[in-house]
């Protein structure tokens, strides 16, 4: 049996994936998709999130993006929901400048994404405010990156328990306290809170932030706060996201009129508190990219803790202990970056897997 440790999107997802093959799994987790994956805004944009030092995570982003169509649908049958379900989209990002020096950025990244064989649209201010009605008059111009998509990570989550349910695959609400080991050395299974064990020949450790108190892996918490804003019509029709003061923000529309509102980020260890601070700059900042947000009803605010690596890729693949996985260290990209980890367990990205591998960080794999 495999025990999956960690119950977001990537937890379950490899839980899913191998009940689809036929192993028996068990998922254990005290509140599964109530962690990052819960205050997550589902961007799927490898491109327009590029960074000129990412280029292996591009290729990560842009390898599990292709693979989200077919994961979407695939769950949504197993789960027992209508196509759709999921409210996965594919419009495309608006990437938006207000001044020259924030054109020549975007302009220069053009460039770069070019040569990667990644081409995004340049856009005048007008035709950003045509393809968006809603943006701020000062908007200058912007990018439009048509591959980029996102998805409801809550829907994704509902939608895997409910399939794993559907399979018979027991989730345990608990917390694991520990890795059982033999007396070899070889992880044989998970300790849990209450004092039960859960005997293993593999524990996939995909907890997160919280997967250093368990293998001491080199993953900490950088906290991000959301907010979420309800409006009886869709404010607007794709992602939009833009530098202000200096930092980036970004609005996801869902189908129901709700406008996910991000994301701070913050070295604060494992605090999740929602402060008026981190508030005040979401609102802030996103009422420059849209002016009308101010009139919506605030529906939730949350603080989530994403796990971040020392080089921002995760970590996919066996570790230096026998019959421990890894499968954490997704930092921003868990939602994203989910169908591409169940691939590379499986065995089905070989290539790929190599950039995530846990080796690179031998003092930890």
């Amino acid at each position: 049996m495999d025990v999956i440790v960690g119950g977001g999107v990537v937890g379950l997802s490899i839980a899913w994936r191998l009940a689809r093959a036929g192993r028996p799994v068990t998922v254990v987790d005290p509140a599964p998709g109530r962690g990052a994956s819960y205050a997550a805004a589902g961007m799927l944009a490898p491109v327009s999130e590029v960074t000129y030092t990412e280029v292996p995570l591009l290729r990560l982003g842009v390898a599990s993006l292709r693979r989200w169509p077919g994961f979407a649908a695939e769950l949504a049958d197993d789960a027992g929901l209508e196509p759709g379900g999921l409210d996965l989209r594919s419009d495309g990002t608006l990437d938006v400048a207000f001044g020259a020096d924030d054109m020549a950025v975007l302009d220069e990244m053009a460039a770069y994404l070019d040569k990667l064989g990644l081409p995004v649209e340049r856009l005048t201010g007008r035709e950003c405010r045509r393809l968006e009605p809603m943006l701020a008059p000062s908007v200058r111009g912007g990018l439009l990156a048509p591959g980029d998509a996102w998805v409801d990570p809550r829907r994704v989550t509902a939608a895997l328990l409910a399939a794993l349910e559907r399979r018979a695959v027991p989730v345990v609400r608990e917390r694991a306290a520990g890795l059982l080991h033999d007396g070899d050395g070889a992880v044989v299974g998970v300790r849990l809170e209450t004092g039960g064990e859960l005997r293993a020949e593999r524990v996939v450790l995909a907890a997160g932030a919280w997967s250093t108190e368990l293998a001491g892996v080199p993953v900490r918490p950088v906290k991000g706060q959301i907010m979420r804003l309800r409006s009886p019509q869709p404010l607007l029709g794709r992602c939009v996201r833009g530098a202000v003061h200096g930092a980036s923000v970004y609005l996801v529309p869902r189908g129901d009129g709700e406008l996910v509102v991000g994301a701070t980020q913050e070295e604060m260890g494992f605090d999740t508190r929602v402060t008026a601070g981190g508030l005040y700059e979401l609102l802030r900042d996103a009422r420059e990219l849209v002016p009308g947000v101010t009139e919506l009803e605030v529906s939730d605010v949350v603080a989530g803790l994403r796990p971040g690596t020392p080089d921002n890729l995760p970590l996919i693949g066996p570790s230096g202990t026998q019959g421990l996985v890894y499968a954490t260290g997704h930092h921003r990209g868990g939602v994203l970056l989910a169908p591409l980890t169940t691939a590379v367990l499986m065995g089905e990205e070989s290539e790929l897997a190599a950039l995530c591998a846990p080796g690179r960080f031998r003092d930890f794999s």
